[in-house]
């Protein structure tokens, strides 16, 4: 499930992490660093993933 969820983060970060935890502060902190740039985005969104 896990390979599902980082294919998500690519494509669209918020939702990866969103499926991992919910609406919680790395939701949010994923939206703002996606806003800034698509990359720490994405960093952000597998590394979140890739920890739980």
């Amino acid at each position: 499930m896990d390979i599902i969820r980082i294919i998500i983060a690519i494509l669209l970060p918020p939702l990866g992490v969103f499926l991992q935890v919910g609406f919680g502060g790395a939701f949010w902190l994923n939206i703002l660093l996606t806003l800034f740039g698509y990359l720490p985005g994405i960093i952000h969104a597998v590394w979140i993933i890739a920890r739980r």
